[in-house]
């Protein structure tokens, strides 16, 4: 019999990554929140690589601590190793990476969850969602408890409707070996929501004594390491090494005489994968004039013997995965301890829900997350804070946090899912934001905490912290353009070793930093009046120095975009009975609803042309007095 066993302000579905950073946002912004899991000793779950970071999602978990997120304070409590990647290249595509202990994350997680005031942590399968009379969301689990919210954060991650495959086998189940949540998405069909089968996979576990590392390459971590959040001091030392092997030809024939019993090309899996994290037999068919692929060997947590093995995910029969590892060096002889597997799910369309990530057509309804089509942790836990803030935000009577393409690499994901939506998984990368160079993980706090203070999420502590350091920054800035180097023996001789001209007249410190060849360290020989040690503000003011030309040019472009960002787009408009507009765009301007003119110029199908239909239609319907926006 169904009975009523609570009422929360937010209630979130699922404790994944999306599903904790939106709990704990709504909690601390003092709304009674719920959040519901499968499983209690899955919160925090990395099924796939037990990693946080990496290209570009170094930049999101960076964006997340500077708003007031959990997910960077996490890992560095629970870190193994941590390389800082891409440094050859320049500062904006540098991008931080942690290895982590899995368990250890996930048990702090939850944790975590269960120490949050106005947070109640429930292990419950939620199988039906609907709206009843009075406009309050009614979630019911399978023992048949109903709970009333005002607004629901939907973070299912890869357990909605849930299928492992593995070669022939293939049954209902979470990541795992979890149950998945079986009954919700036909509530979610029956709501009349769009939703779809995407697919990802996991690598193989190996034992580590069954592992030859004596001939495989070391990858050792960084000295010193560099956190992710600006809230860790110190975070220690690299605990483990990684290493590094590669596929074959033994390897590539071993998948190709197979590839028939791969549930992939046999046409057992409907759902679309990821395309920039391949299965191993989907890159051996697709890159087949590529003599071999590289794999990572890491290490799962400190007390367990699991290794894992990032860049071999596969679908293939459990004999076959034995037979291709058995050809890589270093994996001659490991014994598999859980196979690898392929897992389908059903998600939703993104373009459904506008830029708070809340469903157009159901209030109080917000996605997060896989469930949003994207793939990978940082991703995730970027939607949950911005679901959960915007649903606390709601029901506080607040106006909503709008991040945008030009502020974070987190409103670059908001508006590519919700403006262009996906075709297969999401992944975030550092090429798909136009504003780069500004939006570097080094900057991040000078970016999102002032938007995190103003939300709530960021103690008066952590802010006057945040506000010394800004002033550390202006300050050494102005120093630098003071500071006069005067031409003597000793500055001539360090500009001559390191490749750049002699000087011969007094020139400002300023100058000298703007030389590629030179940099802070090289000159503190020099630099007399120096007295800032801290290197996150000296990192600040270098690149600063450097960039400034590209910088400026780069401020110059947003402050355009946000100039069509600012002109808004009434929700009702009908854009089939605009004349002057393609066919095409107005199918995607009716199906997407854009809030302004700079979304709908991202809409792919809206050309220049039809840009300016709409931007002649706003003028008409502002001397009408009819939409509101700046000119």
């Amino acid at each position: 019999m169904k009975f009523l066993a609570g009422e929360f302000d937010v209630a979130v579905i699922g404790a994944g990554h999306a599903g904790i950073e939106a709990g704990l946002a709504a909690a601390r912004l003092g709304c009674k929140t719920g959040v519901f899991t499968i499983n209690m000793d899955a919160v925090g779950n990395c099924p796939c690589n037990p990693s946080i970071g990496g290209t570009a999602k170094g930049h999101l978990v960076r964006e997340i601590d500077a708003l007031g997120g959990e997910m960077g304070k996490a890992a560095d409590e629970c870190f193994l190793q941590s390389r800082m990647l891409n440094r050859g290249k320049g500062p904006a595509v540098h991008s931080l990476r942690a290895q982590i202990d899995r368990r250890a994350y996930s048990t702090r997680m939850k944790h975590i969850l269960e120490l949050q005031e106005n947070l109640e942590l429930r292990q419950a399968e939620i199988t039906d969602l609907q709206m009843d009379e009075s406009g309050l969301w009614l979630l019911t689990t399978r023992l048949e408890a109903q709970y009333r919210a005002r607004a629901v954060v939907l973070a299912t991650g890869t357990y909605l409707g849930g299928k492992i495959y593995v070669g022939d086998v293939s049954y209902e189940s979470g990541p795992d070996g979890m149950f998945p949540a079986k009954f919700l998405p036909d509530s979610l069909e029956k709501l009349g929501m769009t939703i779809r089968r995407f697919k990802t996979g996991t690598p193989a576990r190996v034992l580590r004594s069954s592992i030859d590392f004596s001939d495989l390459e070391e990858q050792s971590g960084d000295d010193p390491v560099v956190p992710f959040s600006y809230e860790t001091d110190n975070i220690g030392d690299n605990k483990v090494k990684c290493y590094v092997s590669w596929t074959n030809d033994k390897t590539k024939k071993v998948i190709l005489d197979n590839i028939s019993r791969s549930p992939m090309y046999s046409g057992k899996i409907e759902g679309i994968g990821p395309r920039y994290c391949p299965s191993i037999e989907d890159k051996i068919v697709r890159f087949a004039d590529k003599p071999r692929h590289q794999l990572f060997i890491e290490p799962c947590g400190i007390d367990t013997e699991e290794m894992y093995i990032q860049g071999m995910s596969s679908s293939l029969p459990e004999d076959v995965q034995i037979s291709f590892y058995h050809t890589i060096k270093g994996l001659e002889n490991c014994v598999m301890m859980r196979p690898a597997y392929a897992i389908e799910y059903f998600c939703a369309d993104p373009v459904q829900m506008n830029s708070t990530l809340e469903f157009r057509d159901f209030p109080g309804l917000y996605g997060a997350g896989q469930f949003n089509g994207s793939s990978g942790y940082e991703e995730a836990a970027a939607q949950g804070l911005v679901a959960g803030i915007n649903a606390a935000l709601k029901i506080l009577g607040k106006e909503p946090m709008l991040l945008d393409r030009a502020g974070s690499y987190i409103g670059t994901l908001v508006d590519d899912l919700v403006t262009k939506g996906c075709n297969d998984p999401y992944r975030m990368m550092t090429s798909r934001s136009e504003y780069r160079l500004i939006l570097r993980q080094d900057n991040a706090d000078t970016r999102l905490t002032p938007i995190g203070r103003r939300v709530g999420l960021i103690c008066d502590e952590r802010w006057e912290k945040f506000c010394a350091k800004q002033e550390k920054i202006k300050r050494e800035l102005s120093r630098i353009k003071k500071t006069v180097v005067h031409p003597t023996e000793q500055v001539n001789e360090i500009l001559r070793s390191h490749g750049t001209s002699e000087i011969s007249t007094g020139i400002r410190l300023i100058e000298l930093l703007k030389r590629p060849e030179l940099n802070y360290e090289i000159l503190a020989p020099i630099d007399d009046t120096r007295t800032e040690t801290d290197r996150n503000v000296i990192e600040q003011v270098e690149i600063e120095i450097k960039y400034e030309g590209y910088i400026k040019r780069q401020l110059i472009i947003i402050e355009q975009m946000r100039k069509l960002e600012s002109k808004r787009l009434p929700d009702n408009i009908d854009y089939s009975k605009i004349d002057g507009l393609s066919l095409e765009s107005r199918e995607k301007l009716n199906k997407i609803r854009p809030e302004n003119i700079g979304q709908a110029s991202r809409i792919s199908g809206v050309s220049p042309a039809d840009i300016s239909v709409l931007v002649i239609y706003l003028s008409a319907l502002r001397n009408k007095g009819g939409a509101s926006g700046d000119n």
